[in-house]
C-alpha cells in the first residue's frame, strides 16, 4: 500500500537533446497542478479531462508561456502508477525539459525519487515485483534477446510460473495446517507420497529455473569477454572489428596495448561486454608488465575468452602459455590472419581449446563464423526468450531458498518425520515464492530495488 500520496514529477525522458521531451507528473494533485501551468487550445481544463485524452496547448511558469505542448492526462486506477497522472510531451530540448519540470515543481510536484513512478505502480497493486524489475531490465536491455526476455518477465512469464508452484504448495499447506489442527482426523491429500509428488513437481520447476539463471543473465546482461593473446596477433584489431570502429590503437610495434581497452558490442543477438587486454609476454617494463598482469586476471574471472592466435606464424612458447591458462575455461581458439599462409598447429590448439574459428580480422573475414562459435559454446543458440528466466540475483535467491526448504521437506518424508515439521518447511517455501513475486516483502527491499531505476521511470 503506497504511504506517500505526495504529488510526484520527474523529466521521463533521457538528459539529451532530442524531438519530443516527457515531463511526467503523478498523484491525486496531477490534474489540479496541470491547470495552473497548461493552458488547453479547446480552453479546458486538465482536471476537467477524462481518462486517455490529449490536449494541446502551452505549458506556462507563472504567466510566461514555455513551450507549446501535448498534455495527456490518465486517470486511476487505469495509469501506469495506479494514480490520476499528467504527462506534457513538449520539445525535447535540455532548457525545455527542465523549465517544465520546474513550473510543475513550482505548482506544488516533489521531485521523485529514482523508480518512483514504477515503485508505485508495484504498491498500487499495477504490477508485481518481478514484473517491475522487468521493466528496468527493458530499459538496460541492449540486445535483441535481451529485449525479448525483458518483455517476456514484462507479461508476466516468471509470475506465472511463480505462482504456479506457489498454489500447489498453498494448496498443500493447507491440508497440512488442518492436519496439524486435527490430528486425529483423516484429512485428504496428506498421504506422504501424495506430498511428495506435489513437492518433486514444484523442485523440479524451481531447479529449472535456477538451471538456466547463468544463461539468462549472459543474454539480459552481457558476456564478459575477454581477447587475450601474445602481442602482434591481432587482438586490437579483432577488437576494432566487433565494434566497428578504432577502439583500439593498432601498429606494427608490439607492446602497443598496455592497459584494457573496454566496450560492450552486439555480436548476432547476443551482448559481449568486450576487454582488449595487453599482449601476453615477459617483460621488463614496469608499465607493460601491469597491464600483462591484468591481462592475466581477466583470463580468470571472464565468462568468455577470445584467445587469439597468428595463423601466418608458428606457436611460440607465450601461446603455448596461454593455452595452459585457458584450459577448462570457456575459451574460443581465434585464429587471425587467414588472407596469409598458414603455419599454426592447429591441432595443437585442439587438444586444449576444443572450439577453434578462423578469421582475418584486418579483411573482416569471420564475424559469422565467430558468432555462431560463441553461441554454441555458451548455449544461447538454443535459449528461449519466451521462456520464464530469472532477472537478478534477490529472485535467484528467493528461488533457491523455496528450493532448500522443499528439499527439506522432501527429506523430512523421506525419513518419516511428522507432518508438522514438514509443514513448516513447505511455509518456509511459499514465504521465499511471495517474496520473489512482492507479496510479502520487506520496505528495506523494496526500497533497495527501485533505487536502481533511472529517474523518470
Amino acid at each position: 500500500m503506497l504511504k506517500d500520496q505526495r504529488t510526484i514529477a520527474a523529466i521521463a525522458t533521457p538528459r539529451a537533446a532530442g524531438g519530443i521531451g516527457i515531463v511526467r507528473v503523478s498523484g491525486k494533485d496531477a490534474p489540479a497542478i496541470a491547470d495552473k501551468i497548461f493552458k488547453a487550445k479547446s480552453g479546458k481544463l486538465p482536471s476537467q479531462s477524462e481518462g486517455y485524452r490529449a490536449h494541446y496547448g502551452k505549458v506556462f511558469s507563472k504567466e510566461r508561456a514555455l513551450d507549446e505542448a501535448i498534455c495527456l492526462v490518465f486517470r486511476a486506477p487505469h495509469s501506469y502508477t495506479g494514480e490520476d497522472t499528467v504527462e506534457f510531451h513538449c520539445h525535447g530540448g535540455l532548457y525545455i525539459t527542465q523549465s517544465v519540470l520546474r513550473a510543475a515543481l513550482d505548482a506544488g510536484a516533489f521531485p521523485a525519487a529514482a523508480g518512483e513512478f514504477t515503485k508505485r505502480a508495484y504498491l498500487n497493486g499495477r504490477l508485481s515485483l518481478d514484473r517491475a524489475e522487468a521493466v528496468m531490465s527493458l530499459i538496460s536491455a541492449q540486445g535483441e534477446q535481451a529485449a525479448q526476455a525483458a518483455l517476456t518477465a514484462l507479461e508476466g512469464s516468471l509470475a506465472g510460473e511463480i505462482k504456479t508452484v506457489a498454489d500447489e504448495l498453498i494448496a498443500a499447506a493447507a491440508k497440512l495446517n488442518a492436519w496439524v489442527d486435527f490430528p486425529d482426523e483423516e484429512i485428504e491429500d496428506t498421504d506422504p507420497e501424495r506430498l511428495k509428488a506435489v513437492f518433486k513437481s514444484a523442485l523440479d520447476k524451481l531447479q529449472g529455473l535456477l538451471d538456466s539463471y547463468d544463461l539468462g543473465r549472459a543474454v539480459t546482461n552481457g558476456v564478459e569477454t575477454a581477447i587475450v593473446g601474445r602481442p602482434n596477433v591481432g587482438k586490437s584489431t579483432l577488437m576494432n572489428l566487433l565494434t566497428g570502429y578504432d577502439k583500439s590503437i593498432v601498429t606494427d610495434y608490439a607492446g602497443t596495448t598496455r592497459d584494457i581497452v573496454e566496450e560492450t558490442v552486439n555480436l548476432g543477438p547476443l551482448v559481449l561486454r568486450l576487454a582488449d587486454t595487453a599482449g601476453l609476454r615477459p617483460t621488463d617494463d614496469p608499465v607493460e608488465k601491469i597491464g600483462v598482469d591484468r591481462a592475466l586476471k581477466r583470463i580468470e574471472r571472464s565468462s568468455l575468452i577470445l584467445a587469439v592466435f597468428d595463423g601466418s606464424d608458428s606457436l611460440t612458447p607465450e601461446d603455448k602459455a596461454l593455452l595452459s591458462k585457458c584450459a577448462g575455461k570457456p575459451t574460443i581458439a581465434v585464429i587471425n590472419k587467414t588472407d596469409l599462409d598458414r603455419n599454426l598447429d592447429l591441432d595443437y590448439i585442439r587438444k586444449t581449446i576444443g572450439t577453434l574459428v578462423e578469421i582475418s580480422a584486418s579483411q573482416g573475414w569471420g564475424v559469422e563464423a565467430l558468432t555462431k562459435a560463441v553461441e554454441d559454446l555458451l548455449g544461447t543458440a538454443d535459449f528461449d526468450a519466451g521462456a520464464a528466466i530469472l532477472a537478478n540475483e534477490r529472485q535467484r535467491q528467493c528461488v533457491l531458498r523455496a528450493a532448500n526448504n522443499l528439499s527439506e521437506a522432501l527429506q523430512g518424508l523421506e525419513s518419516g518425520m511428522t507432518l508438522d515439521a514438514v509443514a513448516f518447511s513447505n511455509e518456509a517455501a511459499i514465504e521465499a515464492l511471495l517474496e520473489l513475486s512482492g507479496e510479502k516483502v520487506s520496505d528495506a527491499v523494496v526500497n533497495e530495488i527501485f533505487s536502481n531505476f533511472c529517474v523518470g521511470k
